[in-house]
Formats: C-alpha cells, sequence, structure tokens
C-alpha cells in the first residue's frame, strides 16, 4: 500500500481533474446549517466523495458527502459538505484525509464550521461563535504515530491554531451582513454520547465556551501542514446541566436549520475575502 503522503497526492490530483480547478484557495467544511449552502452558488461543480479515494462517506445526519467547487470573488472555494467523525469509528487519518488532501493541493486558508453545545456566559443557542483555541480531552490526536516530514513537523506548533487574521475577517464579514460574532474555547469530546453536567462543569473551569464532537482534528491536522484554520460554531444549545430541556440531536439539527439563512449571508461575505 502506498503512503498517506502519497495517497493525498492521489486524491488532491483527482480532485482537481474533476473540478477542473489546479489549485483552491480555501477549502470550508460545511457543518450542521450549511449542507445546502452550495445550491445558492452559481457555477459550483459538484463531486461525490465516493469518487474521491481515501474520502470517507460521513454517516451523520445532515452530513451529504460532497465537495463542490466554485470561484467567490478571487478566491477558489472548495466546500466539503459533510465530515466524518471519529465516533463514528473512522480513525484519526481518515477523519483528516479530506482536509490534508485539500491543503496538499493548494488550499492554504481552512474554514471549519460546527453545531455546538454552548457553555460559556453570554453564549446562547443561535449564537455564531468564532473559536479562539481549543481544548482536546478525547485522547486521542491526528498526529499520534509516525510523522511524515512531508507533510509537517513532528512538533508542530500550536501557539495560534485559529489565525487572529482571520478571525478579523469573519468580524469584517459579519458587520458587512449586519451580524455579530461572539469568541469562545472550544472543548473537544470525540462522542457519540452528549457530555455529562460534570464533563460541561470541567469544561467551563478549564475556559471553555463552546462544547463539541468534532474540529480540533482537522484543524490539528491543517495546522501540522502549515494551512491558516478559521473555527466557526453555531451554539445549537445550552450544554448538559445547564438548561432544564433534555438533549438530543433533533434538537441540534433543529437549530441548524434556524440558523442557516444567517449561516449562508455570512459565508457570502466572508469566502471571497480570505
Amino acid at each position: 500500500m502506498t503512503d498517506l503522503y502519497e495517497r493525498l497526492q492521489e486524491t488532491a490530483a483527482i480532485l482537481a481533474e474533476r473540478t477542473g480547478v489546479e489549485s483552491h484557495d480555501v477549502v470550508a467544511v460545511l457543518g450542521s446549517g450549511l449542507g445546502g449552502y452550495p445550491s445558492t452558488l452559481d457555477g459550483a461543480v459538484a463531486v461525490p466523495y465516493s469518487d474521491l479515494p481515501g474520502f470517507p462517506i460521513p454517516r451523520a445526519v445532515g452530513h451529504a458527502g460532497t465537495a463542490y467547487s466554485v470561484r467567490m470573488g478571487d478566491n477558489r472555494v472548495l466546500l466539503l459538505a459533510g465530515r466524518p467523525h471519529a465516533y463514528e469509528g473512522h480513525s484519526m487519518e481518515a477523519v483528516t484525509f479530506p482536509i490534508r488532501a485539500a491543503v496538499l493541493g493548494g488550499a492554504r486558508k481552512v474554514v471549519l464550521t460546527n453545531a455546538a453545545g454552548g457553555c460559556g456566559d453570554g453564549i446562547e443557542p443561535g449564537d455564531l461563535v468564532l473559536i479562539t483555541d481549543h481544548l482536546n480531552l478525547a485522547g486521542i490526536s491526528p498526529l499520534m504515530g509516525p510523522n511524515d516530514e512531508r507533510l509537517g513537523p513532528r512538533f508542530p506548533d500550536m501557539s495560534d491554531v485559529y489565525t487572529p487574521a482571520l478571525r478579523d475577517k469573519a468580524h469584517a464579514a459579519a458587520a458587512r451582513a449586519g451580524q455579530e460574532l461572539r469568541e469562545a474555547v472550544y472543548f473537544w469530546w470525540h462522542g457519540p454520547m452528549f457530555e455529562t453536567p460534570a464533563e460541561v462543569r470541567m469544561a467551563r473551569l478549564l475556559g471553555a465556551g463552546l462544547v463539541g464532537m468534532s474540529t480540533v482534528p482537522e484543524a490539528t491536522a491543517a495546522r501540522h501542514m502549515g494551512a491558516e484554520v478559521l473555527g466557526l460554531s453555531l451554539c445549537a444549545n445550552r450544554a448538559a446541566g445547564m438548561s432544564e430541556s433534555r438533549l438530543s440531536a433533533e434538537e441540534v439539527i433543529a437549530a441548524a436549520d434556524a440558523a442557516s439563512d444567517r449561516l449562508r449571508h455570512l459565508f457570502d461575505q466572508l469566502l471571497p475575502t480570505l
């Protein structure tokens, strides 16, 4: 079997051939609430994940499994509608493969979106929140195992995983869209169960304002390869122990659907400027 770097090269070449774009500038993972976004864009070229070797097929509700290539302003943007999750049984290599292939194919700006539980003061359901940093309490990392220097260094600096300059651009885009973005630290458990109230209390004590089940592996892999990262969460609900209602996947999906128009307007303003 060929090594990871060679498989990423192969998939990046297939993606370029299928989209007709030699190199994309930006790659964006469309989490909950953004799955239908590509249908609003003229000229988007669709490529099913099943046509891209190494791309796992997502099984979570609302994650379609299709890549779209589209020009937005001066940027060639690759939109990944759907992501694989560790809780589905995928390895860290599989979870990060789509992002790594896109970065190896030229995308030096990475936008990661998700729906998350809010546990920080002032973060309420429906808020859009920029991720400033993360806490990885899942006990796993995409960088475990042998390191390939062609992808990145053995010990990458994680001082600024979420690029401050990209957050500034996101705030400016939100202002143009008539919106406001909050900021918070994201706390990653791999799931698939929602966090317990005790775990949420721990997250709060450690400084987190969001809890969720994705994003951190992709952000880590992207920074390992030297790409810049922007993280954006939709607060879909108050985390466990912080409201009287019980948590459910249906609640998260409903909140994402309710926020979809705001997310799309924000992306219309943001992606051409990165």
